[in-house]
């Protein structure tokens, strides 16, 4: 009797040790569902967790697997609500909300349109830009923008804005601008112009005498303020001051008591002929006209009548770039 109960709890161990083991259904995740559902899962059995849509997973992992111990993984997945981009600037209107995730909800006060009657005209102007609407009837931010009659100066702003409450930006206004009969330029005069009292926008031309330079705008123009735009200048020529001299001027050599008498231009450069007496050779050095000054090189002798003859003029001598 002990023998046979002692097979049969041997027997019913053995059938529990060789049971296999399977895990539950695994734990739900808000928001998520599951690729296989069942009751009973196998031991190395894979389910793998989805977001709804408009949820997004965040923290922990989306795939689990059956252990052999017939249990799940901790799960730590989440998943989340999608968040929308900002929907910007409500026009004529304003949005109260700062949530803005998946499901949420916004809630707008659109104002009433803001509305400018016609604008008033200056006298003696007109508009030249103006987008015409049903009603002839401006909203806020619509812009129109003013033009004067010639030769009125239009004083202000030449644009003008619908605002919030209702009305015009400033409006400009016309006015007759003169200005004086302009005056001439130091070494210059004005061209073909009449001593009389000149309009908004009208101009006149400048020249320099000969040999002069014209700097600057060759036209001034009565401007809104009653006064003459920037007017041009007349720079200076410049004498070379050596009697005698070989120089190089636009690629030539020239003699400065005969070919260069009257001197060069303002913004003109001419070379000096330097000696190298270590070398025996000669180099140049370039100087520039400004408004009638010439500065001579530092390196530069002016030779006398006796020392001509006896010496090489640098200006024969080889050049010092051919030795290198």
């Amino acid at each position: 009797m002990y023998s046979l109960a002692l097979l049969l709890c041997v027997a019913a161990l053995t059938h529990s040790a060789l049971a296999v083991k399977v895990c539950p259904k695994p734990p739900e995740v808000l928001f998520a569902t599951i690729n296989v559902v069942k009751n009973e899962y196998n031991v190395g059995e894979e389910i793998e967790y989805t977001c709804r849509p408009g949820f997004v997973p965040n923290n922990g992992q989306r795939k689990y697997i059956c252990q052999p111990n017939g249990r799940w993984p901790l799960n730590t997945l989440l998943c989340l609500p999608k968040r929308c981009p900002t929907p910007g600037l409500l026009q004529h209107g304003t949005i109260d909300s700062r949530d803005f995730h998946y499901q949420s909800s916004l809630k707008c006060c659109v104002f009433p349109a803001v509305t400018c009657a016609p604008p008033s005209i200056p006298e003696f102007g007109v508009l030249s830009y103006r987008l015409l609407k049903p009603g002839n009837i401006s909203y806020f931010m619509d812009t129109i923008v003013f033009e004067c009659v010639p030769p009125l100066a239009l004083i202000g702003n030449e644009t003008a804005t619908c605002q919030a409450n209702g009305t015009w930006s400033s409006i400009p206004e016309c006015r007759a601008v003169t200005c004086p009969a302009p005056t001439g330029i130091e070494n210059g005069f004005l061209n073909f112009a009449v001593r009389r009292t000149y309009h908004y926008n009208e101009s006149v031309s400048f020249s320099c005498q000969s040999r002069y330079v014209l700097e600057g705008p060759k036209h001034s123009r009565c401007e809104k303020t009653g006064n003459w735009s920037t007017k041009p200048s007349c720079k200076e020529p410049c004498k070379i001051p050596v009697k005698k001299a070989v120089v190089l001027y636009e690629g030539e050599k020239k003699r400065v008591q005969s070919d260069l008498k009257e001197g060069i231009m303002h913004g003109e450069t001419i070379s000096f002929y330097c000696k190298n007496k270590e070398k025996s050779c000669a180099y140049t050095v370039p100087v520039q006209c400004v408004n009638g000054n010439l500065t001579l090189p530092f390196c530069f002798k002016e030779r006398g009548f006796f020392s001509s003859l006896v010496k090489t003029d640098p200006s024969n001598m080889k050049p010092c770039e051919d030795l290198k």
